[in-house]
């Protein structure tokens, strides 16, 4: 579980660099699949991250059905779904839209929303009205479905989680308000909570608009100039402007039972075990493990709710703290410390001590043909305690799906295994380990602490 940060490096176009455009948006999605060596990928878009128990199902068993059974989580909440036989067609598609997964296929891609995990589990606000009123405008939105499937609106619930993550339009919930965010700019709009999820697809229509032929695709990438002039476009059309600068660190939930105060008469102190939070190792779960977790959820509350770290929520009800006797945890109800054991049985994070905490990779070889090694295996190799920083394994230098802020990069390299300690943008000390899995986890765990 990797906390992300926001990328504040200038604009590629405002320093005379490649508009991103050039490539093309090569993002996959459920119709357009992306070509790699382990098969075929799609990349299903979870608005949120929030799934019922029957839709997960269905992405089983899709994965079953079409690939080679597993779930990827992706730094999103989305899934994807790996080793896709050439010949399967439409069938993904098909099943995924009879399951309510596929509402669009215009927008199919751009249903890029990240939200809060613990909105409404504890303390903090719900912000599920602002998710599906957005994600249905952006549907019913003509213009939306030209937005790229790099574009990311998120929705925070107060905590700054998912406002940390860099996004292109950010509703944050305060005070019964709503503050919305364009792009990475310190001044956020206030404006009623009813009218955040219609301005933030105004946002993105904006945006199209600005980026014209720049070849931007995201807020980011705009000129410097086009993109204070959006955001001047956009404050045109809300309330008053607040100083607020984007949160430098966003954590994940913590692995384990989450509380919330009890404002239930009799008024108490005590908190209520609203949901569990596990993660899941390198993002990657065996259809036994998503089972589980789906069986768990249709038991307690009939939701999952996918982090962009790499993990899962699962709302209760669970009941008031307790002890549990059995597993000698105390502070949690037994119904979500026997959840929490079997999950861990399952080889899923359900606390903080678990050495897997901070772990990430990209997928490695030999999934894809440019990973010069198998860097979730070495990832594996190299477990070892909890560090104080995160650390990043991957195969080559494009490092996909990498974090942002303070963590560990390491690197395969021509050379060896590049590690290095990353702080924003600023890159400390470089060492290079050669052929010597011992001292590369030796040194990946120095670094870590």
């Amino acid at each position: 579980m990797l906390a992300a940060m926001p990328d504040s490096a200038p604009s590629p176009l405002s320093v005379g660099g490649t508009s991103p455009r050039d490539g093309g948006d090569a993002c996959p999605g459920t119709l357009r699949l992306h070509r790699a060596d382990d098969g075929a990928l799609a990349r299903v878009r979870i608005p949120g991250g929030v799934l019922s128990a029957d839709r997960a199902d269905a992405l089983l068993a899709v994965a079953g059905r079409f690939g080679d059974g597993e779930l990827h989580l992706t730094s999103r909440g989305n899934v994807q779904l790996r080793g896709l036989d050439a010949e399967c067609g439409g069938g993904p598609a098909e099943l995924l839209g009879a399951a309510g997964l596929l509402p669009s296929a215009a927008h199919e891609r751009a249903r890029n929303i990240v939200a809060s995990p613990l909105a409404g589990l504890d303390g903090s606000p719900s912000v599920g009205g602002w998710l599906s009123e957005l994600d249905s405008l952006v549907c019913g939105s003509a213009a939306a479905a030209a937005l790229s499937g790099r574009f990311l609106f998120a929705l925070d619930s107060g905590r700054g989680d998912v406002d940390a993550l860099g996004a292109d339009v950010t509703l944050i919930a305060e005070d019964g308000d709503c503050l919305l965010r364009v792009g990475a700019a310190d001044e956020v709009f206030r404006l009623p909570s009813a009218d955040g999820p219609r301005v933030a697809l105004l946002a993105a229509e904006l945006f199209l608009r600005a980026a014209g032929d720049s070849g931007a695709w995201r807020v980011k990438d705009l000129p410097d100039d086009v993109r204070t002039a959006l955001v001047r476009a956009v404050g045109a059309t809300t309330g008053p402007v607040v100083h607020r600068p984007r949160p430098r660190t966003a954590k994940a939930p913590a692995p384990g039972p989450v509380t919330a105060p009890n404002s239930s008469p009799p008024a108490t102190t005590t908190a209520t075990v609203t949901a569990i939070s596990v993660g899941v190792p390198l993002g990657r779960l065996a259809p036994a493990q998503w089972r589980l977790l789906t069986e768990t959820a249709r038991r307690y509350g009939n939701e999952l709710r996918l982090t962009p770290w790499r993990g899962i929520v699962i709302p209760g009800p669970f009941g008031p703290p307790g002890s549990s006797a059995r597993s000698g945890r105390s502070g949690q109800s037994e119904r979500a410390a026997e959840a929490l054991d079997a999950l861990a049985a399952a080889g899923l994070i359900t606390g903080p001590d678990s050495p897997w905490t901070g772990v990430g990779a990209c997928i490695g070889h030999p999934g894809c043909a440019k990973s010069l090694s198998d860097v979730r295996a070495e990832a594996g190799a190299a477990v070892g305690p909890v560090g104080r920083l995160p650390v990043y394994w991957s195969g080559c230098e494009r490092r996909c799906g990498h974090p942002h802020g303070e963590w560990i990069d390491v690197v395969v390299t021509p050379e060896g295994h590049r590690i290095s300690h990353v702080r924003g943008d600023h890159r400390g000390p470089r060492a290079v380990v050669r052929n010597d899995p011992a001292a590369l986890a030796s040194a990946v765990s120095e670094a870590r602490a």
